[in-house]
């Protein structure tokens, strides 16, 4: 296989000036230049990437690490993430996770032998313990509250939004409060704040019976809310983790003639705009776009971006 060196063997000039008529760089005359060209026309050369990524130290590409992207989420995550690599001419490598441990150790090994400038996280199945000791082979950033892990992380701060829309639902008197989740609320950080909000404003867990996990499209909440229904739990509010899967409990009751409970979704996605009921507003976006920031700035630091609570329920 030709390399660069046989290009400059073969034109008589030095691999310098070989790289830098390959790299379009000036301090190459027109004659010069017109004598390699040909040369690396005829041999058909092209050169290396893995190689030049070797010799300058950098990829120019970051590994995202997406458990999948059902959920909006992830997928406004990834949508301010792609927007800032576009912005500052970097690939993306979207590493398919599925919450598997190994996939994930596998991902952090790749950064160890600098397939990528650096990893973000936009959710985990291994502790995040064990995912920081692989910053010292480069930038990791995570997308939720690290707790006391010292590690790069960009995320919404959701638990004073959350308490405050528990708050609501007790201001208004509703008692039998359904919450849907993607994860068990002892595996997934955003979940265990959820449940943390409901406690900190009603003084007790939430009954078991009306948490409803692995919960993450419209489907899985059309099926949440016969879940309700077969089994005559009744709940009178319901906390949703999406405007869409809102929309698939809704329907459910809707389809079956029955009476809708008050809820609430999550994301500010175009169907709470559009059927004009309440939710949240994680800002995800602006959490992509912050750990890109962080993961090719490489500085070791946490920026938390407010959510917001929207009320389009009509009641104060």
């Amino acid at each position: 296989m030709t390399n660069i060196h046989d290009i400059a063997k073969m034109t008589g000039y030095s691999v310098s000036t070989v790289s830098r008529v390959l790299n379009h760089k000036n301090y190459v005359s027109d004659e010069v230049r017109a004598k390699v060209q040909a040369v690396i026309d005829e041999m058909d050369y092209v050169p290396n990437d893995v190689a030049r990524d070797l010799s300058r130290g950098k990829t120019y590409s970051i590994g995202v690490v997406l458990p999948y992207t059902k959920h909006p989420y992830f997928t406004q995550i990834l949508n301010g993430i792609m927007s800032e690599a576009f912005e500052r001419d970097y690939r993306l490598v979207v590493l398919p996770s599925a919450y598997d441990k190994d996939k994930e150790a596998e991902f952090l090994e790749q950064l160890r032998r600098k397939a990528f400038d650096a990893l973000i996280f936009t959710s985990h199945g291994l502790p995040l313990k064990e995912i920081a000791k692989y910053q010292k082979y480069g930038p990791i950033v995570c997308c939720q509250y690290p707790g006391d892990v010292d590690i790069s992380a960009a995320y919404s701060e959701r638990i004073d939004t959350y308490v405050k829309a528990f708050e609501w639902v007790r201001d208004h008197n509703f008692e039998r409060i359904g919450i849907l989740q993607n994860r068990d609320y002892h595996v997934s950080a955003t979940s265990e704040m959820t449940i943390k909000a409901y406690q900190q404003v009603f003084n007790k867990m939430p009954e078991s019976d009306l948490i409803v996990t692995d919960v993450t499209t419209y489907g899985d909440g059309h099926n949440a809310a016969k879940y309700y229904v077969k089994n005559e739990l009744d709940p009178d509010y319901v906390f949703c983790n999406s405007d869409d899967i809102a929309v698939g409990f809704k329907d459910y009751y809707l389809e079956n003639n029955l009476q809708v409970p008050e809820f609430m979704g999550q994301e500010n996605q175009l169907s709470s705009k559009i059927l004009n009921f309440s939710t949240i507003d994680h800002q995800f976006e602006k959490v992509g776009a912050s750990s890109f920031d962080l993961a090719i700035s490489g500085d070791r630091k946490q920026i938390p971006i407010e959510s917001m609570l929207i009320n389009r329920s009509g009641l104060v």
